[in-house]
Protein backbone atom coordinates (compact mmCIF):
# COMPACT_ATOMS: atom_id res chain seq x y z
CA UNK A 1 0.00 0.00 0.00
CA UNK A 2 1.21 3.51 -0.83
CA UNK A 3 0.10 6.27 1.53
CA UNK A 4 0.43 9.96 0.77
CA UNK A 5 1.34 12.12 3.75
CA UNK A 6 -1.14 14.86 4.63
CA UNK A 7 1.20 17.06 6.65
CA UNK A 8 2.51 19.31 3.86
CA UNK A 9 2.00 23.08 3.94
CA UNK A 10 -0.45 23.10 1.03
CA UNK A 11 -2.85 20.97 3.09
CA UNK A 12 -3.59 23.98 5.26
CA UNK A 13 -6.96 25.65 4.83
CA UNK A 14 -7.03 28.42 2.24
CA UNK A 15 -8.67 31.80 2.65
CA UNK A 16 -11.60 30.66 0.47
CA UNK A 17 -14.74 29.32 2.18
CA UNK A 18 -14.10 25.67 3.16
CA UNK A 19 -17.55 24.66 1.87
CA UNK A 20 -16.54 25.43 -1.72
CA UNK A 21 -12.75 25.21 -2.06
CA UNK A 22 -11.58 22.68 0.50
CA UNK A 23 -12.40 19.36 2.09
CA UNK A 24 -11.28 17.68 5.28
CA UNK A 25 -9.34 14.53 4.38
CA UNK A 26 -8.47 11.62 6.67
CA UNK A 27 -6.19 9.81 4.23
CA UNK A 28 -5.31 9.24 0.59
CA UNK A 29 -3.86 5.82 -0.19
CA UNK A 30 -3.50 3.19 -2.89
CA UNK A 31 -4.75 -0.33 -2.35
CA UNK A 32 -7.02 -2.92 -3.96
CA UNK A 33 -10.72 -2.20 -4.22
CA UNK A 34 -12.30 -4.70 -1.85
CA UNK A 35 -15.97 -4.34 -2.82
CA UNK A 36 -18.44 -3.60 -5.63
CA UNK A 37 -18.16 -4.28 -9.36
CA UNK A 38 -14.69 -2.70 -9.24
CA UNK A 39 -13.39 -5.33 -6.81
CA UNK A 40 -9.75 -6.27 -7.23
CA UNK A 41 -8.65 -3.21 -9.21
CA UNK A 42 -5.73 -1.13 -7.91
CA UNK A 43 -7.51 1.97 -6.62
CA UNK A 44 -6.69 5.28 -5.00
CA UNK A 45 -8.95 5.87 -2.02
CA UNK A 46 -9.74 9.42 -0.95
CA UNK A 47 -11.23 9.11 2.54
CA UNK A 48 -13.11 12.20 3.69
CA UNK A 49 -13.44 13.02 7.36
CA UNK A 50 -16.74 13.14 9.22
CA UNK A 51 -20.04 11.24 9.23
CA UNK A 52 -23.48 12.10 10.66
CA UNK A 53 -24.21 8.39 11.25
CA UNK A 54 -22.93 6.06 13.96
CA UNK A 55 -23.48 2.55 12.65
CA UNK A 56 -22.79 -0.13 15.26
CA UNK A 57 -20.59 -2.15 12.91
CA UNK A 58 -18.64 0.80 11.46
CA UNK A 59 -15.04 -0.10 10.66
CA UNK A 60 -13.84 3.43 9.86
CA UNK A 61 -14.68 5.30 13.07
CA UNK A 62 -11.17 6.78 12.93
CA UNK A 63 -12.49 8.97 10.09
CA UNK A 64 -15.20 10.61 12.23
CA UNK A 65 -12.89 13.42 13.39
CA UNK A 66 -9.49 14.93 12.71
CA UNK A 67 -8.08 14.90 9.21
CA UNK A 68 -6.45 17.77 7.33
CA UNK A 69 -8.17 20.58 5.43
CA UNK A 70 -7.03 20.42 1.79
CA UNK A 71 -7.81 22.46 -1.29
CA UNK A 72 -9.43 20.49 -4.08
CA UNK A 73 -6.59 21.11 -6.51
CA UNK A 74 -4.13 19.65 -4.02
CA UNK A 75 -6.28 16.55 -3.58
CA UNK A 76 -6.30 16.10 -7.36
CA UNK A 77 -2.52 16.51 -7.44
CA UNK A 78 -2.03 13.87 -4.72
CA UNK A 79 -4.26 11.45 -6.60
CA UNK A 80 -2.32 12.10 -9.81
CA UNK A 81 0.94 11.27 -8.01
CA UNK A 82 -0.33 7.74 -7.40
CA UNK A 83 -0.91 7.23 -11.14
CA UNK A 84 -3.94 4.94 -10.87
CA UNK A 85 -7.01 4.84 -13.12
CA UNK A 86 -9.61 3.89 -10.50
CA UNK A 87 -10.42 6.33 -7.69
CA UNK A 88 -12.88 5.73 -4.86
CA UNK A 89 -14.17 8.62 -2.75
CA UNK A 90 -15.25 7.26 0.62
CA UNK A 91 -15.52 8.19 4.29
CA UNK A 92 -16.92 8.70 6.77
CA UNK A 93 -19.75 10.03 4.70
CA UNK A 94 -18.27 11.96 1.76
CA UNK A 95 -21.45 13.85 0.88
CA UNK A 96 -21.51 15.45 4.33
CA UNK A 97 -18.96 17.89 2.89
CA UNK A 98 -20.51 20.13 0.18
CA UNK A 99 -17.33 20.31 -1.90
CA UNK A 100 -17.37 16.54 -2.42
CA UNK A 101 -19.70 16.91 -5.40
CA UNK A 102 -17.20 19.22 -7.11
CA UNK A 103 -14.29 16.91 -6.29
CA UNK A 104 -16.08 13.95 -7.84
CA UNK A 105 -16.70 15.88 -11.05
CA UNK A 106 -13.10 17.06 -11.22
CA UNK A 107 -11.76 13.52 -10.72
CA UNK A 108 -13.89 12.30 -13.63
CA UNK A 109 -12.71 15.18 -15.80
CA UNK A 110 -9.12 14.26 -14.94
CA UNK A 111 -9.70 10.91 -16.66
CA UNK A 112 -10.31 8.63 -13.67
CA UNK A 113 -12.92 5.90 -13.27
CA UNK A 114 -14.58 7.30 -10.15
CA UNK A 115 -16.77 5.58 -7.58
CA UNK A 116 -18.50 7.02 -4.54
CA UNK A 117 -19.26 5.04 -1.38
CA UNK A 118 -22.15 6.66 0.47
CA UNK A 119 -24.39 5.74 3.38
CA UNK A 120 -27.64 6.49 1.58
CA UNK A 121 -28.65 8.96 4.28
CA UNK A 122 -27.84 12.11 2.26
CA UNK A 123 -29.16 13.37 -1.07
CA UNK A 124 -27.22 11.90 -4.02
CA UNK A 125 -29.08 13.74 -6.79
CA UNK A 126 -26.31 16.31 -7.38
CA UNK A 127 -23.59 13.68 -7.97
CA UNK A 128 -22.15 13.72 -11.50
CA UNK A 129 -23.89 10.95 -13.52
CA UNK A 130 -20.49 9.68 -14.68
CA UNK A 131 -19.67 8.65 -11.10
CA UNK A 132 -20.40 5.05 -10.12
CA UNK A 133 -22.40 5.15 -6.88
CA UNK A 134 -22.30 2.38 -4.30
CA UNK A 135 -25.06 3.24 -1.83
CA UNK A 136 -25.80 1.54 1.46
CA UNK A 137 -29.16 0.56 2.85
CA UNK A 138 -28.86 0.62 6.62
CA UNK A 139 -30.27 -2.46 8.36
CA UNK A 140 -31.87 -2.67 11.83
CA UNK A 141 -28.68 -3.88 13.53
CA UNK A 142 -26.77 -0.85 12.24
CA UNK A 143 -28.72 1.37 14.65
CA UNK A 144 -29.35 3.80 11.77
CA UNK A 145 -32.19 2.19 9.83
CA UNK A 146 -34.33 5.31 10.20
CA UNK A 147 -31.72 7.34 8.31
CA UNK A 148 -32.29 5.60 4.97
CA UNK A 149 -33.25 8.23 2.39
CA UNK A 150 -35.61 6.28 0.16
CA UNK A 151 -35.90 9.14 -2.35
CA UNK A 152 -32.31 8.30 -3.36
CA UNK A 153 -33.58 5.22 -5.18
CA UNK A 154 -35.02 7.54 -7.82
CA UNK A 155 -31.62 9.18 -8.33
CA UNK A 156 -29.62 5.98 -8.76
CA UNK A 157 -28.64 4.90 -12.27
CA UNK A 158 -29.13 1.31 -13.49
CA UNK A 159 -25.37 0.70 -13.35
CA UNK A 160 -25.13 1.87 -9.72
CA UNK A 161 -25.07 -0.56 -6.81
CA UNK A 162 -26.87 -1.01 -3.52
CA UNK A 163 -24.89 -2.55 -0.67
CA UNK A 164 -26.50 -4.06 2.42
CA UNK A 165 -24.38 -5.10 5.39
CA UNK A 166 -26.05 -8.02 7.15
CA UNK A 167 -25.43 -8.62 10.85
CA UNK A 168 -28.29 -10.97 11.77
CA UNK A 169 -31.20 -12.99 10.40
CA UNK A 170 -33.43 -10.01 11.25
CA UNK A 171 -31.26 -7.82 9.03
CA UNK A 172 -31.45 -10.35 6.23
CA UNK A 173 -35.24 -10.69 6.36
CA UNK A 174 -35.61 -6.89 6.50
CA UNK A 175 -33.31 -6.46 3.51
CA UNK A 176 -35.06 -9.12 1.41
CA UNK A 177 -38.39 -7.42 2.12
CA UNK A 178 -36.97 -4.09 0.92
CA UNK A 179 -35.55 -5.74 -2.22
CA UNK A 180 -38.97 -7.14 -3.05
CA UNK A 181 -40.89 -4.01 -2.05
CA UNK A 182 -38.82 -1.72 -4.29
CA UNK A 183 -37.98 -4.31 -7.00
CA UNK A 184 -34.33 -3.53 -6.35
CA UNK A 185 -32.78 -6.67 -7.84
CA UNK A 186 -34.27 -5.88 -11.24
CA UNK A 187 -33.30 -2.20 -11.15
CA UNK A 188 -29.76 -2.32 -9.73
CA UNK A 189 -26.98 -4.64 -8.66
CA UNK A 190 -27.76 -5.56 -5.04
CA UNK A 191 -24.89 -6.81 -2.89
CA UNK A 192 -25.25 -8.41 0.55
CA UNK A 193 -22.18 -8.56 2.80
CA UNK A 194 -21.78 -10.21 6.22
CA UNK A 195 -20.69 -8.05 9.12
CA UNK A 196 -16.98 -8.80 9.51
CA UNK A 197 -16.69 -11.03 12.56
CA UNK A 198 -20.49 -11.29 12.88
CA UNK A 199 -22.62 -13.84 11.01
CA UNK A 200 -20.61 -16.35 9.02
CA UNK A 201 -20.20 -16.06 5.27
CA UNK A 202 -21.69 -19.56 4.95
CA UNK A 203 -24.87 -18.50 6.74
CA UNK A 204 -25.36 -15.50 4.48
CA UNK A 205 -24.59 -17.46 1.32
CA UNK A 206 -27.14 -20.14 2.24
CA UNK A 207 -29.81 -17.54 3.05
CA UNK A 208 -29.30 -15.78 -0.28
CA UNK A 209 -29.61 -19.02 -2.23
CA UNK A 210 -32.85 -19.86 -0.41
CA UNK A 211 -34.54 -16.65 -1.59
CA UNK A 212 -34.20 -17.30 -5.30
CA UNK A 213 -33.52 -13.58 -5.76
CA UNK A 214 -30.78 -12.08 -7.96
CA UNK A 215 -28.67 -10.88 -5.01
CA UNK A 216 -24.89 -10.91 -5.12
CA UNK A 217 -22.95 -12.29 -2.18
CA UNK A 218 -19.94 -10.14 -1.33
CA UNK A 219 -17.07 -10.29 1.10
CA UNK A 220 -14.54 -7.54 1.71
CA UNK A 221 -11.51 -8.61 -0.31
CA UNK A 222 -9.10 -6.26 1.45
CA UNK A 223 -9.97 -7.82 4.82
CA UNK A 224 -9.41 -11.31 3.47
CA UNK A 225 -5.97 -10.18 2.30
CA UNK A 226 -4.85 -7.84 5.12
CA UNK A 227 -7.32 -8.39 7.97
CA UNK A 228 -9.14 -5.62 9.81
CA UNK A 229 -6.35 -3.08 9.35
CA UNK A 230 -7.21 0.63 8.98
CA UNK A 231 -6.18 2.26 5.74
CA UNK A 232 -6.50 -0.94 3.72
Amino acid sequence: MSVVSLDRPEALESVAPPSTRTLRITEIFRSLQGESDHIGWPTVFVRLTGCPLRCVYCDTAYAFTGGERMQREHILARVAELDTRHVCVTGGEPLAQPACVDLLRELVEAGHVVSLETSGALDISAVDPRVHIVMDLKTPSSGEVERNRWANLRALKPRDEIKVVIGSREDFDWAVERVREHDLARRFAVLFSPVFGGITPTQLADWILETGLEIRFQMQLHKLVWGDEPGR
